[in-house]
């Protein structure tokens, strides 16, 4: 490789380093569409092999730019959400998967459940996602590991990658108190709801209740069952009031301790 190509390079890749991954500017791309990388001969030097999923292309390309210059990531595949992408993530046997926020609405609710089903031991990384307590600890309940905000930077990124690889987990300093305090309150409130025989709630409710137990959102329920996304509140509402619960997380457990959703 000439000089001048080399420095090229060394400067594209520093120029993404500070900056939010969703501002890299298209200058910084070379890549487009959906890319199979498979290396072998980097798999034996026991990289971590990172499969990129982002419905943004500009996203997607970046981040491909930069995880190739890291001597200790393999990045196997990089492209948008399709109805196969369970397939293809299950078939580059990856560990980390890096799912942006518009994939991930595009997935569905069960996307994360179904991946960490089909690919034993997948590190998933959520990126550019909202500032949302509800979303959170959600995507907590379904098995994500990491969660980075769409300030985060390419560093920020490089570094949660690893992290999570060490075997951390990796989110905001402000959300690791409130996952905290979540499970102060789950741990306070468990005893009273074990001594509630039935919880007087009506079907309806239930099968609602199931839906947030699966980590679906206001909007998603509405959708599914019908519903103005008003209706649902509404339920909700009503739900941790009849059990007396500080969120619908709360009522969720107070349901499964009383025995099985339906």
């Amino acid at each position: 490789m000439s000089k001048p190509v080399q420095d090229s390079l060394k400067t594209e890749v520093q120029a993404c380093q500070d900056r939010p991954i969703s501002k890299m500017s298209p200058e910084t791309l070379t890549e487009s569409g959906s890319q199979q990388i498979h290396s072998e001969s980097n798999r034996t030097r026991k990289t971590t092999a990172v499969f990129v999923l982002a419905d943004n292309r500009l996203v997607r390309e970046s981040l491909y730019r930069l995880l190739r210059k890291k001597t200790d990531f393999s990045v196997v595949s990089q492209c948008g959400y399709t109805e196969s992408v369970v397939q293809q993530v299950e078939s580059t046997r990856c560990d980390v998967l890096l799912l942006d926020e518009t994939a991930r609405m595009n997935s569905g609710p069960r996307f994360v459940e179904k991946m960490l089903q089909a690919v034993r031991g997948l590190k998933i990384i959520f990126l550019g996602v909202e500032n949302s307590e509800d979303d959170f600890l959600s995507a907590v309940r379904s098995g994500v590991v990491g969660y980075l905000h769409r300030e985060a930077s390419a560093n920020d990124i490089v570094a949660a990658i690893r992290a999570v690889t060490r075997g951390e987990a990796v989110c905001p300093p402000h959300l690791t108190l409130l996952l905290l305090r979540y499970v102060n309150r789950l741990a306070k409130s468990a005893p009273i709801y074990r001594l509630r025989a039935d919880l007087g709630l009506t079907r309806r409710q239930q099968q609602l209740l199931a839906l947030v137990e699966k980590g679906w959102t206001n909007k998603e329920i509405a959708n599914s069952l019908n519903l103005s996304e008003q209706t649902v509140k509404n339920h909700i509402h009503r739900i941790l009031r009849q059990v007396h619960a500080e969120d619908r997380y709360e009522a969720v457990e107070a349901l499964r301790i009383s025995g099985p959703l339906s």
